[in-house]
């Protein structure tokens, strides 16, 4: 039977009243995969940026009767919108505050009417504009600015104290309750912790204390979570965080640590030995120095795809004679069946058939699929060795990239019975899944390949993954054709 818990939140309850009661459902029994269900996912709290555009814009039109003409506000009016836009505000910040962003109004007003008074003295020179009029204009639309602006804000605020998002503070079991704590103390910060997923038996302070990453996932569905607070080191939840952020959940990371030397740059990420992810400006949340993560999802751009489909398709073509040429040899030498399909795990865990040369007959499907590897089988006649060695028998997967199941570039796709295995045994195995799985990677020009380290592997895919750029790609395309002049086979 599943139990479900109210709690009160730690250290008395908050000022505002009418919260509803935090319920987290413990699961009937294991989830093999951490998956939320399609039809339950978390609604992301829109902040919209109309209002702040409105705003914006309606300042400007104020000054109309000071200009020449009243045309002249358009490109006024459009020079501020963009400039504001690429200095992110129209992405308020969590607890938004009018005097935090007032210079950086100010000084854009002021750079759109000084460009503009340039625009008008060349065009027109009858109708330069005067000082004061400079002067005065610029004053008027921050002034402006300043008091939508704020109303905008203070209209957020009481929206975000009445109304807090629920969170999910994911941490170490020393740390991440003072968290949850803090921010149930101030409600102003918009966030209302709901539960506690840490390791080590923590005391939630009166919040549930959740365990396993199911029990994570089913109190964010329950409790309609939009915000998770990553308190420390986080990085081996990677794959939570990632499905997590994927649900529509805000990652903000919390910094605990007061200013110290040589800790400037620090982040928790960082001191855990993981690559940084995309990160925004730092805020002031709870008291807390808070920083967004967005979780980057590069890896599948169409660039990359763009180049698999090129590359792979000019290499087919130029391959051609190639394939031939192996085709006739490895039939008049080894017999019929040239080509060997089998089944590999794909992105987010999907099957996909894997075309190779045949190099090798096992004795029955089981063998085939648990065996490891067969570059130093003695039964291995002397052409299939030549195409191991040379990684010729890795042509056909060409056809792979080309159609999609495979990029040039990522983790080498691997058989199910292998990646159930190393999953439980690796940590960060799984991870490796999250992008399609490639001909050539970062752990193969690195000397990762056949019967070598699967934990050295898993850490160089992960580290390519999360430092992806398409330049790292043909990087790598350059040095794995480097690396066939002198091959080791597979």
């Amino acid at each position: 039977m599943t139990a479900e818990r109210t709690v009160p939140p730690p250290g008395g309850p908050p000022p505002e009243r009418g919260f509803p009661p935090v319920s987290v459902i413990h699961p009937r029994g294991t989830v093999g995969d951490l998956r939320l269900p399609a039809e339950r996912r978390t609604a992301r709290r829109r902040t919209t940026a109309l209002p702040l555009l409105a705003a914006d814009a309606a300042a400007a039109l104020t000054t109309a009767p000071a200009l020449p003409h009243y045309l002249v506000a358009a490109p006024l009016l459009l020079a501020v919108l963009l400039l504001n836009a690429r200095a992110a505000l129209y992405r308020p910040a969590a607890v938004p505050a009018v005097l935090d962003e007032l210079p950086a109004v100010c000084a854009r007003v002021a750079m759109s009417w000084c460009a503009l008074a340039a625009a008008v003295a060349a065009l027109s020179p009858t109708h330069a504009l005067s000082v004061r009029t400079l002067l005065t204009g610029s004053v008027l639309q921050s002034a402006a600015s300043w008091a939508g602006r704020g109303a905008v804000h203070w209209h957020r605020r009481r929206a975000l104290a009445r109304h807090p998002a629920a969170a999910l503070v994911v941490g170490p079991a020393a740390t991440a309750p003072r968290v949850a704590a803090a921010f149930l103390r101030h409600p102003a910060s918009g966030l209302r912790p709901v539960g506690v997923l840490s390791d080590g038996g923590a005391d939630g302070g009166g919040l549930p204390v959740l365990s396993t990453d199911e029990e994570a996932l089913r109190a964010v569905v329950q409790n309609s979570v939009r915000a998770v607070l990553i308190v420390g080191p986080a990085g081996e939840r990677t794959a939570l965080l990632r499905k997590l952020a994927d649900a529509g959940c805000d990652l903000w990371e919390v910094d605990m640590h007061l200013p110290a030397p040589g800790r400037a740059g620090d982040t928790a990420y960082d001191e855990a030995g993981d690559p940084p992810r995309r990160r925004s400006r730092r805020e002031r949340i709870a008291g807390f120095s808070c920083c967004r993560l967005e979780v980057d999802r590069r890896p599948d751009s169409p660039a990359k795809r763009g180049l698999d489909v090129l590359v792979s398709g000019i290499l087919l073509v130029l391959a051609g004679p190639v394939l031939m040429v192996c085709a006739v040899v490895l039939r008049v030498s080894d017999g019929p069946r040239v080509l060997f399909r089998q089944e590999r795990v794909g992105r987010g865990g999907r099957p996909f058939t894997l075309l190779k040369f045949r190099t090798h007959r096992p004795a029955d499907p089981h063998e085939a699929a648990t065996r490891w590897s067969v570059a130093g089988d003695r039964n291995m006649s002397r052409f299939c060795s030549f195409l191991r060695r040379t990684s010729l028998d890795e042509l056909p997967q060409l056809w792979n990239v080309f159609r999609g199941d495979m990029t040039l570039v990522g983790p080498r796709p691997e058989r199910p019975y292998f990646v159930a295995v190393f999953s439980h045994t690796y940590p960060g195995y799984a991870a490796r899944h999250r992008m399609r799985t490639g001909l050539t990677g970062l752990a193969q020009i690195h000397g990762l390949r056949g019967d070598t380290s699967i934990e050295d592997r898993a850490r160089f895919d992960n580290a390519y993954i999360d430092n992806w750029s398409l330049w790292q790609d043909v990087c790598i395309l350059l040095r794995t054709v480097a690396a066939l002049v002198r091959p080791t086979g597979s």
